[in-house]
């Protein structure tokens, strides 16, 4: 009786199987459903799950600003950057060309109660007006869908506002049974682009033009749609490069007539009841000569316990690759050699996981490697601009970056150690026990930002503008020389004679440093760095703020730039000077000097920027003060070369 009653299970379980949608052998391609947002379709949720609850697989994306890095794409897409541009053979550090195709690969998964496939990511809504429909069809160019993402997230459709974030479901799916038997490994979900047909499709990927039919439950005769995905089957790891680029239409073909879904959908009932029926027949016939023939048959033998375990543990694997992952992966190859490729566990112990005792100043905590000090800043988005610049240069008076891991969106950047901080903590410090910076210790430190600007602007390969200089920027080592930092903002000076400029509408800077062709017009050109380093000389003669209040003249509130113009303008200009000196130096320094300085800060900050002197000539000025105050006080030639030693 065991024998047949298993036949009745098996027999009514086939017959409940055959209506679920779960047991398709493929999935339902969108077609003109992504863009329709007023109706929901079984395949505007996503492909369903009907085969293992997680696999590798691959997403297809075009670059294009502001997603044209693989740390921005890969932010994006919640997946990795070393893994894309390993995926794509191109550094993780690149800026990739508009509309270039790349492959994304992620981990697709059904997991819970969801009964689609989908790899998941988020994102913050950022531009007022921002749709469903636009972060489904721009921002995520279609691999999700405005219904997806209505029905995943709580917001109603006219309630989306600045700031809000989406949980955003990436369409993915996992080869089925028959797929894997027919030696296809992954699924990849591919843009169709305007121009494309199913046989340049299969030519793109080396694969048979029916495999993408089934794979999408087409026939030779079904019409596939620009701006919609469709899921191509992969017997190996996509190519690194595809050539296509043909950009998408302008915008998505409009939505199908209502009755388009219903139409659909009875065809497919129809084609599943058949298919039912005959999977029905061919299982009774099975299990009867199961049951009746090969009843004395030993049962299958279990894979060797290392396949098992292999099986067992895939998913988990893939996993691990997506939610955790750092730059000593294969895919670091293509980025900066010269520097330490860190394991997060590494910067976790160095930093005594990051605690409280150990930061410096906001994101920014002191490390010990091995004895060696170092310091770590953590970053969020798109750092590579910092990083390829900090590659290239070599200079004593620039912070040297010596490595650098990313980890869960995160990149962190491993410094030289700077002992003394930053020059804004000793010029504006509130703790009255901290020791004044001397005389010689702010010229010392003026200098040397000028020797490194004077690199950067003339020396280095190619040119820079920093665009960020001002006194927190500039790091004090053990011995109080200067060294710049925070090279996030900086550009590359693309023209040959560095006299050109460039124009941006994205202003971005401290007040009280940024130089007023900047602020008015966006004109950036080397001269917004020696504005800048006129402030700070400023600072470093007078120790005020920036910006603020000079209550011993009865100025007012104002900028320091401005200041200096009435300090050594008319009559008594040398006393008026004495008083705009800092008081913690107590007349400890040669008036004739610091007048000097001060009329070399007051060129820097001329509102014209043709007045100003070019770096160069300030280095050579504050050179000329560095060696007449080497005269001045002999005590400080022997600290000076103490510091150079």
């Amino acid at each position: 009786m065991a024998c047949p009653t298993f036949l009745t299970l098996i027999i009514l379980t086939t017959i409940s199987l055959v209506f679920i949608p779960k047991t398709l052998s493929q999935q339902e391609y969108v077609g003109l459903k992504q863009p329709d947002c007023e109706h929901t379709y079984n395949s505007t949720l996503g492909n369903i799950c009907n085969s293992v609850d997680s696999c590798q697989s691959y997403l297809t994306f075009k670059s294009n600003p502001p997603y044209n890095t693989p740390s921005s794409i890969s932010n994006l897409l919640n997946s990795s950057p070393s893994l894309l541009s390993q995926s794509n053979n191109i550094s993780t550090l690149q800026t990739i060309p508009n509309d270039t195709i790349l492959t994304v690969p992620v981990t697709c998964s059904c997991t819970g109660n969801n009964k689609y496939y989908q790899h998941n990511s988020t994102y913050t809504l950022n531009i007022l007006g921002e749709t469903y429909f636009s972060v489904a069809n721009y921002t995520y160019q279609t691999l999700t869908s405005c219904q997806a993402l209505i029905a995943q997230n709580p917001y109603a459709i006219r309630n989306l506002t600045v700031g809000l974030n989406l949980t955003v479901p990436l369409r993915c799916a996992c080869p089925t049974k028959k797929q894997t038997d027919q030696g296809i490994k992954y699924l990849l979900t591919y843009l169709i682009s305007d121009g494309d047909t199913l046989s340049s499709i299969a030519d793109i990927f080396g694969v048979d033009q029916q495999s993408i039919l089934d794979a999408n439950e087409l026939s030779s005769t079904s019409t596939i749609y620009a701006f919609s995905p469709i899921s191509i089957p992969l017997k190996t790891e996509p190519p690194k490069k595809i050539t296509k680029a043909a950009s998408p239409p302008e915008s998505p073909p409009p939505p199908p007539p209502k009755d388009g879904g219903s139409s659909s959908s009875k065809k497919w009932v129809i084609v599943g009841v058949v298919v039912g029926v005959v999977v029905l027949l061919l299982v009774i016939l099975a299990i009867f000569f199961l049951c009746f023939y090969k009843r004395q048959q030993p049962p299958p033998k279990l894979p060797p316990p290392e396949v098992q375990q292999l099986w067992d543990s895939n998913a988990k694997k893939t996993t691990s690759t997506t939610q955790s992952w750092s730059l000593s992966s294969e895919g670091i190859r293509y980025a900066v050699d010269s520097l330490t490729k860190f394991k997060f566990q590494d910067l976790q112990n160095a930093t005594m996981f990051f605690s409280e005792e150990n930061k410096i100043k906001g994101s920014v905590y002191r490390a010990s490697f091995k004895g060696d000090a170092a310091a770590v800043k953590i970053l969020k988005g798109d750092v590579s601009s910092e990083i390829n610049i900090l590659k290239r240069i070599n200079h004593a008076n620039i912070i040297r970056l010596s490595g650098f891991c990313v980890y869960k969106g995160n990149t962190y950047l491993v410094y030289e150690f700077a002992e003394n901080n930053s020059l804004d903590d000793w010029i504006h410090s509130e703790d009255s026990n901290t020791t004044c910076l001397s005389w010689f210790q702010r010229v010392q430190i003026a200098h040397d930002v000028a020797d490194a600007l004077n690199y950067l602007h003339n020396y280095a390969n190619p040119p820079h503008v920093h665009k960020n200089l001002k006194s927190g920027s500039i790091l004090l080592d053990g011995k109080f020389r200067g060294k710049v930092s925070n090279f996030g903002l900086a550009r590359v000076m693309e023209n040959e004679d560095n006299e050109g400029f460039q124009l941006t509408r994205h202003v971005i800077g401290t007040q009280g440093y940024m130089a007023p062709e900047y602020i008015e017009n966006g004109l950036i050109t080397p001269k917004m760095d020696v504005f800048a380093f006129g402030v700070v000389i400023l600072e470093l003669l007078s120790g005020r703020e920036v910006v603020g209040s000079d209550k011993n003249n009865g100025l007012g509130d104002q900028l320091l730039s401005s200041t200096v113009n009435q300090v050594l303008e008319g009559e008594n200009d040398r006393e008026k000077l004495r008083g705009f000196m800092d008081p913690n130096l107590r007349d400890e320094y040669p008036l004739d000097l610091a007048y000097s300085m001060a009329e070399i800060a007051k060129r820097c900050v001329h509102r014209d920027l043709n007045s100003r002197p070019n770096v160069s000539e300030v280095f050579m000025v504050l050179s000329k003060i560095q060696s007449s105050t080497l005269d001045w006080d002999p005590l400080s030639r022997s600290v000076s070369q103490v510091s150079d030693s």
